[in-house]
């Protein structure tokens, strides 16, 4: 129960920036800076904390962080590449790459992984529609398994991208389909299975009508041509310019 009530805090992962804290009109035009996050604060995200978890000790010989590629079976990118793709150092990709590999010696994450690890991380829930969802939405083209690179591309985005960016990767998961577009059952199906996940050890209580409602609003505003989809202009501009959105989707941020 610890560790649920520690990742229901506000963490540094969340999808949308810091929502209700910083308005957006002071981010914009604001150069993105890499954050000084360190590796306490990186565990506050359950996907982090749970490669971490299994990374080998800090002071371990680093000979082995260029991956060791004869290890694996699927061989990812050079550190330095993902380094340049990404905004984590190479000290943060070394511990990250040394957590994934003694979780995942193939190289591959499954979706069953992903379930098991919100399953443990929020017990007091039902996680696993919300992760079957998160894994469809790291899982860029669609083969059933994550490689470290497209992991760590997408950890980078949700921890240390732009708003723009953040939004962006938000709107590719409730895209449940990916034909690019928004319906209101693809959104519903996203919030239900997060309400799922947290379960009733919320605060404030959440009533069974919640996720209906969230939606409902959310469309109001965001389908501006009321043609029953949201676009990703529509939902990009709607977001962005209306703070009490980016406020009500702070939810996200516990559950990265």
């Amino acid at each position: 129960m610890q560790r649920a009530k520690e990742v229901m805090k506000v963490s540094d992962g969340s999808l949308l920036g810091d929502p209700g804290r910083t308005p957006l009109s002071k981010k914009e035009g604001v150069k993105w800076q890499r954050p000084r996050l360190t590796r306490q604060a990186l565990m506050r995200c359950c996907l982090v904390k749970w490669i971490l978890s299994s990374a080998a000790p800090q002071g371990s010989d680093s000979s082995d962080s260029e991956l060791e590629l004869s290890t694996v079976r699927h061989q990812p990118e050079g550190l330095d590449q993902l380094q340049a793709q990404t905004k984590f150092t190479k000290k943060e990709l070394q511990s990250l790459y040394r957590g994934f590999k003694n979780e995942c010696p193939t190289g591959l994450v499954d979706e069953d992984t992903f379930k098991l690890i919100y399953s443990q991380f929020f017990p007091q829930g039902d996680a696993t529609t919300y992760a079957h969802f998160l894994f469809n939405a790291f899982d860029a083209d669609g083969n059933g398994a994550i490689r470290f690179e497209d992991f760590v591309v997408g950890l980078s985005i949700l921890l240390r991208g732009t708003v723009h960016e953040k939004l962006k990767w938000a709107f590719n998961l409730y895209d449940i389909n990916k034909d690019g577009y928004i319906t209101k059952e693809e959104m519903l199906a996203i919030m239900k299975s997060i309400y799922d996940m947290m379960g009733r050890h919320t605060y404030p209580i959440l009533r069974e009508d919640a996720p209906l409602e969230h939606v409902e609003r959310f469309f109001q505003k965001m389908d501006r041509n009321k043609d029953g989809v949201v676009t990703i202009d529509e939902f990009l501009e709607t977001c962005q310019k209306d703070e009490n959105i980016m406020s009500s989707m702070q939810l996200f941020e516990n559950v990265i």
